[in-house]
């Protein structure tokens, strides 16, 4: 999508990638602040929101960012109070990425995904020392009484929360959800 996008941005927005870069530059704006940077595209600029990632993105690499691995995003999230959870995050992971070859997991600040053609689970700390496993169904999900309709978290349409004590069973549990969630985003 970001080559799509960065393909397109002078017929977009008037402007190369490279323009815009050097114009975030000129502004005095950190290029590490990738959220000001793009509030600052969309507030002065107008820049549709696709091509403000794109740009935000292209600033903070130009300025030396590197983006962390799906590992130190892991790592992040699961720090300090959390880090207890971290055997059930894992254990879900490698159940999710179990599904097939074409199923990997991905970094973000927030939760992880696991993508097939689309992302069909994400993973997070969730509250009360649990682990939240949101599933993306294009279709009605099997029947289980732990899920119930997603609000805001990653691209899920389902979820459930899992205790930090989960066991086996609880894990195996999940296996018919994420079977039907990756069949469903192929």
């Amino acid at each position: 999508m970001m080559a799509a996008v960065t393909a397109s941005m002078r017929e977009r927005t008037g402007r190369s990638l490279e323009d815009w870069v050097e114009e975030v530059r000129r502004a005095g704006l950190d290029p590490l602040d990738q959220k000001a940077v793009r509030a600052w595209l969309k507030d002065v600029h107008g820049v549709p929101q696709n091509s403000q990632w794109a740009i935000a993105d292209a600033a903070a690499r130009n300025a030396g960012w590197v983006r962390p691995d799906p590992d130190a995003y892991t790592d992040a999230l699961y720090a300090g109070a959390k880090a207890n959870l971290r055997p059930v995050h894992d254990a879900i992971i490698a159940l999710a990425e179990g599904l097939g070859e074409d199923a990997h997991r991905e970094g973000r600040s927030t939760y992880i995904p696991v993508v097939r053609r689309r992302q069909f689970v994400a993973v997070a700390p969730g509250p009360r020392n649990t682990v939240r496993v949101g599933f993306r169904f294009r279709t009605a999900p099997p029947e289980d009484e732990r899920l119930s309709p997603a609000t805001g978290f990653a691209q899920a349409t389902h979820w459930l929360h899992l205790p930090a004590d989960a066991d086996e069973d609880d894990l195996r549990s999940l296996e018919p959800l994420l079977e039907a969630a990756y069949e469903q985003n192929a």
